[in-house]
This record gives C-alpha cells, structure tokens and sequence, in this order.
C-alpha cells in the first residue's frame, strides 16, 4: 500500500504542476508573423489572440486577398510557436516520458 499512496502523492504533484503550466501558457505571448514581419499576431500560448499589427503599405484595397493570406499565415505561425512551446514544456513537466500519440493532458 506504500506504493499506491506514493504514486497518489505523485499524480497530485504532476496535477499541481499542470495546473501551474496551464497557468503560465495563458500568461506567456508568442508572436507569429507573415509577409517578413508585415503582418504580425501575437497571442498567448494557449490561442487567444492579443493583437494584430498591419504594415500600411497592406492597406490598399486591391492587396486584400494579400493581406487575408498573411493573416491567416501569421496566426497559423503563431500557433504552431504556441504549440512547440507547450510540447516542451510538456516533456519538462512529465520528465521526459514519452506518451502515447494523440495523448493529451489535462484529460
């Protein structure tokens, strides 16, 4: 029974660290950026959009195909920086235990 309270001990500890984690991801910003640095989006690491920025010089109406793609690439650049981040931070938090594909924590 040693082992069993010893592994609860454990599963709390890697719950308040998650918690931790999760915590942390809202409050960092990633910025993603598109058209070199053109158009950029910065949001936390947890998706939420926090700003946009526009060069002027994308703001004639016949660039607004141009500038719907950069926005679009700037966040999906933001959002896959924002995952990376928490796949590392991931592996800090579980030591590096390899899980198995499609496994996602917190449940």
């Amino acid at each position: 029974m040693k082992n069993l309270g010893q592994m609860m001990k454990q599963a709390q500890e890697m719950q308040t660290r998650m918690q931790e984690m999760q915590e942390r991801m809202e409050q960092t910003e990633i910025t993603g950026a598109a058209g070199g640095g053109m158009v950029t989006v910065t949001m936390t690491a947890k998706g939420s959009a926090r700003g946009v920025k526009i060069d002027p010089a994308l703001m004639d109406s016949s660039e607004t195909e141009v500038l719907e793609d950069l926005l679009v690439a700037a966040l999906n650049d933001a959002r896959a920086k924002a995952d990376e981040l928490q796949a590392e931070q991931m592996k800090e938090l579980t030591g590096g235990l390899p899980l198995p594909p499609g496994f996602k924590l917190p449940f």
